[in-house]
């Protein structure tokens, strides 16, 4: 009887063995947080990024070798470098300026602009103007907008507009009647705000074109931050969609001389830009929609309407502040003036103008006359889109542009150089190799700098003729010790849309140490536009946010470029125009269909997906849509009801907001809350509690929704953080990997495993 009673305990302790879920250590993590881009980047030497100086035929770039950085000058005729500037002795002047010790070969900065004798230097929020010589370093004050020739700075003090002496340091107020709400250059979109002024100095920079900003009645938003005590309330302007009264801005042209300003003669514009949801669209530094003419007599600049449907161009006397109406388009969804740019140009010698269109599905450029604004001609046609225009060279009638999904067998993402005339002849392909290419002209238009690759390849950066000629390669990167510390590139791949037939496009990322006898849950990081997509450039990277460490644990994690994402035709961006709780959902559930069909070792009953900002929208809603087949989501800092963001970006992408009598709105069908009734599976929220970007109110309107609804999910509030969570990123990112391990392998993570990030982190993309 003892010896049954044994063996039936054994067998019993056994099975309760057997059942006990598979435990990860502190060493797989380790080993997964490998691919991080903080551990990854440093492994990639000599992939570099040139930038031109000014109106010379020179460059510069951060060159990062095995012994540490260096800063690189190039002259392009010459086909010489040499050193930026004495690194040495900047480093020292650095130490002494700013009280911190700086290494010549660690210089921890990554942007410089060459001015003469002088290189200014960025660190941190504080910008110091060198000698390259390394005689001294002096601080630069923030932000400030220095005139062309360098001679002045503009600034804004007390809601009013200022210059100052750059030479003496003399200031001169140029403004007297600006005010709290209505100030003058004020750089404030809501989402986006700062005390650096929005303006554009003629080409004599004798003038300054900008604008009174009013938002006396426009509606506020409030957070709150934490300490000990009374908290302290934050407070600014932020319109949301529906309100009566948004930023509106009043043009003025200010002359330097006797700070003399003439209004513009007609009503005020709306905040708005023909390609952002702001009117500095990124990365160009500057007011967009506006342009000098050479000798500062006029300004062309687009008024663009609430909606982003109308666009009026029209060019002002900045003597008499005259206005006239060049050309109109108008259009059923929304007007965009390109992608990587804006793209149109006034070209006063010709009197013409150069006008960017996707009325005929593809982004087009048409050339029109100035005086009648009569179109001329069309000048580009066919299949793909031009992103930017790089150069007009006005003499030889001649444009350099940015464009792609003109040519066949090419990944329609990859960005490729051509050059045509105005006429619409002569289109030649100025960059040959099958990669996406990132260029730069020099200001003479006789040479450009190349830097291309791929998802799979390094970057080549070479020099190029304006024939496109390759003159001489300038770096190639080394990503020998990346190969070797265990990294593989991602995997491309393409599926069909929601329609059956239109091609999609994505990266998949796996286990390096992937099995393929094995089964793999499928995680879906997500991102769907509509300004961009999941996969983001195609560019080479040494890690795509943390897709590939969280591979590592024993996910396929993917992302796809759903239909309404941009780059392709204007039809497919326009894919859910009004609909935005649509979020690409349906083809990034189409999509896992069939890879799952493709690739046996993968799990689609073990489906999850997760996002930020955008993306943390768009889980929420899989999670509340699908909630059959998303188990597991992860949303961070999502704009869950953009009735609950700024004002530009809901009304662009959803439209106007309209009430009917029974008080439903067009904006009902995108708020996450009216679904969150729906969740099944387990959802994992994020917020940090002073994001200025996205409010956390969003989540809070679904967590209220899921405690209406009795629902069972997790929250992580983080105190004091925006929309980026800063020294908190680790933390979450250990969760997010956590919350998967738990939950699609049904294993128990490693007990508060620490995340070695470095000490200023980068946090996720808005």
């Amino acid at each position: 009887m003892k010896r049954i009673l044994f063996f039936c305990l054994l067998v019993f302790n056994a099975a309760a063995f057997a059942q006990q879920p598979p435990h990860f250590t502190d060493q797989d993590y380790a080993r997964a947080e490998k691919f991080m881009t903080y551990n990854t980047s440093p492994l990639v030497f000599h992939s570099v990024r040139p930038a031109w100086v000014d109106d010379k035929d020179e460059f510069w770039f951060r060159d990062q070798g095995p012994d540490g950085v260096q800063f690189i000058l190039y002259d392009a005729a010459r086909q010489t470098r040499e050193p930026a500037f004495d690194h040495q002795k900047v480093a020292a002047a650095l130490s002494q300026a700013t009280g911190r010790r700086f290494e010549a070969a660690h210089l921890p900065f990554t942007e410089i602009e060459i001015d003469g004798d002088s290189v200014v230097i960025a660190d941190g929020n504080r910008r110091w103007r060198c000698d390259r010589n390394g005689a001294k370093c002096v601080a630069v004050p923030p932000n400030e907008v220095l005139s062309p020739d360098r001679k002045h700075g503009a600034f804004i003090r007390d809601n009013n507009l200022w210059v100052r002496d750059v030479q003496s340091g003399a200031e001169t107020q140029l403004t007297k009647d600006g005010q709290n709400d209505y100030g003058y250059a004020t750089d404030n979109a809501g989402w986006e705000h700062s005390d650096r002024p929005i303006l554009l100095w003629s080409p004599d920079s004798r003038k300054i074109a900008t604008f009174q900003q009013d938002q006396r009645k426009v509606g506020e938003m409030y957070l709150v931050g934490t300490q000990l005590g009374h908290p302290k309330l934050y407070a600014w302007k932020y319109p949301l969609p529906g309100d009566e009264n948004v930023s509106m801005i009043e043009r003025v042209i200010i002359t330097l001389d006797g700070a003399k300003m003439v209004r513009l003669k007609e009503p005020p514009d709306q905040h708005r830009s023909t390609r952002c949801d702001h009117i500095v669209c990124r990365p160009d530094p500057y007011w967009a929609d506006v342009q000098w003419s050479p000798d500062a007599t006029k300004l062309v600049f687009v008024s663009t309407s609430r909606d982003h449907k109308k666009e009026q161009l029209k060019i002002a006397d900045v003597v008499t502040g005259e206005v006239r109406q060049v050309l109109e388009e108008e259009i059923p969804t929304y007007y965009e003036s390109g992608q990587a740019g804006i793209n149109w140009r006034y070209l006063p010698k010709s009197n013409e103008v150069i006008w960017f269109s996707e009325r005929e599905n593809w982004g087009q450029l048409y050339l029109y006359d100035l005086a009648s604004g009569k179109l001329k001609n069309q000048i580009t046609t066919g299949e793909g889109n031009v992103t930017n225009i790089l150069k007009v060279d006005d003499q030889a009638r001649q444009i350099y542009f940015v464009a792609v999904g003109k040519q066949k067998n090419v990944d329609p993402y990859f960005s490729q150089i051509y050059r045509i005339n105005f006429d619409g002849s002569g289109l030649k392909l100025l960059t040959p190799e099958n990669a996406t290419h990132d260029v730069s002209m020099s200001a003479s238009g006789r040479y450009f700098v190349d830097t291309f690759s791929t998802p799979e390849t390094p970057p080549t950066t070479v020099l190029r003729d304006a024939d496109g000629k390759a003159l001489q390669q300038i770096a190639k990167a080394d990503i020998s010790r990346l190969v070797a510390a265990g990294w593989k590139p991602p995997i491309r791949f393409t599926v069909k849309a929601r329609d059956g037939q239109t091609d999609l496009y994505g990266l998949m990322f796996r286990p390096t140490n992937f099995d393929v006898s094995k089964k793999y849950p499928i995680v879906n990081h997500i991102y769907p536009g509509p300004q961009t997509g999941s996969v983001g450039g195609r560019t080479f990277a040494a890690s795509r946010g943390d897709a590939q460490a969280l591979a590592e644990l024993g996910f396929v994690v993917i992302e796809l470029d759903g239909m309404g994402t941009p780059w392709r035709s204007k039809k497919f961006h326009d894919a859910y125009f009004g609909d935005l709780g649509d979020n690409t959902l349906p083809d990034q559930v189409s999509g896992m269909k069939q890879l799952a069909d493709k690739y046996p070792w993968i799990d689609l009953g073990r489906a999850g997906i997760y996002g930020h900002s955008g993306g943390g929208f768009a889980t929420a809603d899989a999670m509340f849509r699908y909630p059959d087949f998303f188990k597991v989501g992860i949303s961070e800092s999502g704009n869950h009801d953009n009735r609950e963001y700024e004002d530009d970006w809901g009304e662009k992408w959803q439209g106007l907001l309209q009430k009917t009598t029974d008080g439903a709105t067009n904006y009902d069908n995108q708020a996450n809350e009216n679904i969150a009734k729906n969740l099944k599976g387990h959802l994992l929220l994020a917020h940090g509690t002073m994001d200025d970007n996205v409010p956390p109110y969003n989540t809070l309107l679904v967590v209220s929704a899921l405690i209406k609804a009795n629902k069972d999910f997790d929250l992580i509030l983080f105190p004091n953080r925006a929309h980026g969570y800063g020294p908190d990123t680790g933390y979450m990112t250990r969760r997010r990997w956590d919350y998967f391990v738990r939950y699609l392998l049904g294993a128990e993570p490693p007990p508060e495993y620490q995340m070695h990030q470095p000490a200023n982190p980068q946090g996720p993309p808005s």
